[in-house]
């Protein structure tokens, strides 16, 4: 566009000079003209000039520019593909022995089941021993006695001969009671836990008949003797696994029996003896709902707790 206007000027001062001279006054002005005319072409040569440099140097700056953004496009390249490298190895690194450690947690986790299950499978063998050998220390008993007098021969003069008691054994005694209890013949069931108690009072399972005596008049109201029973289970089996539900539970019958401050004072023995146990909680419950504070419970103590009978 510049070079068309200079070339328009310069067809516009030759023809100024080409034309012919009209006067002295004219011809004057028109070599001023001239002179403004050569002074603008100068200007405007040196305006092309400095525009032209510009956009070399803008061209310049605009190559360095990119070249610049390409090479940080290479660095960002780079950096991007070393830490994708650097998390790979990483993974590489960190999943492999997590992966291992799994499985072998799953198979300490299998291994442990299978010794819990021996363990219950051995308790449960020693059980039956254990019954089985009170069942032959029965019969030995048994067979120990004194042999029934024969016929015509009794204690005294025309008394009644002696009688054999047969008794039968502890696991189907037991089995017995069990049945008639969950089959609703309370009254038979009781009779059988007691001879259970009468003939293998000593037995592990001792401590689950005299339980379940109590239980049962617990469930036909009767909580006097419940309560009374129920702490027979701690004078006389105080370290099993029964005492605790039985002292929760003689609690309960002797606040039902109207004896609210003894059944109060059962209720934090639980707590003391049995702290963190669900039957700790329901003692603090029943506590609670009798409009008294909930002991904090202190350290667990160890072994059974035995308990005289109020």
């Amino acid at each position: 566009m510049v070079r068309r206007f200079l070339v328009c000027v310069a067809v516009f001062a030759t023809a100024i000079t080409l034309a012919p001279e009209r006067s002295q006054a004219a011809s004057k002005e028109i070599q001023e003209l001239q002179r403004d005319i050569a002074q603008l072409q100068d200007q405007l040569r040196q305006l092309q000039q400095a525009q032209e440099k510009n956009f070399t140097a803008l061209t310049v700056l605009t190559q360095q520019a990119v070249d610049g953004a390409n090479r940080a496009n290479t660095a960002v390249a780079v950096i991007q593909s070393s830490l994708q490298q650097s998390l790979r190895d990483q993974q590489e690194k960190v999943v492999a022995p997590v992966v291992g450690l799994s499985s072998r947690m799953d198979s300490m986790s299998n291994d442990f089941r299978q010794v819990t299950q021996a363990v219950s499978d051995l308790t449960s063998m020693v059980s039956q021993l254990k019954t089985q050998l009170s069942d032959i220390n029965n019969a030995i008993k048994v067979l120990s006695a004194p042999p029934v007098p024969p016929p015509g021969s009794g204690t005294g003069p025309g008394g009644p001969p002696a009688a054999t008691v047969q008794v039968p054994p502890a696991s189907d005694l037991l089995s017995a009671a069990d049945r008639d209890k969950q089959g609703g013949n309370l009254t038979l069931a009781l009779q059988e836990y007691s001879d259970y108690l009468k003939y293998y009072g000593n037995t592990e399972q001792a401590a689950d008949a005299q339980y379940w005596i109590a239980n049962i008049h617990m469930s036909q109201g009767d909580y006097p003797t419940a309560a009374d029973e129920f702490d027979m289970v701690l004078e006389k089996y105080g370290d099993s696994s029964r005492a605790k539900d039985a002292m929760y539970y003689k609690g309960i019958c002797l606040v039902k029996s109207g004896k609210r401050s003894q059944g109060a004072d059962e209720f934090k023995e639980v707590i003391a003896h049995y702290p963190h146990t669900d039957q700790a909680n329901r003692a603090c419950t029943q506590l609670t709902s009798l409009g008294l504070h909930c002991p904090t419970a202190p350290a667990a103590t160890k072994g059974g707790t035995k308990k005289k009978r109020d």
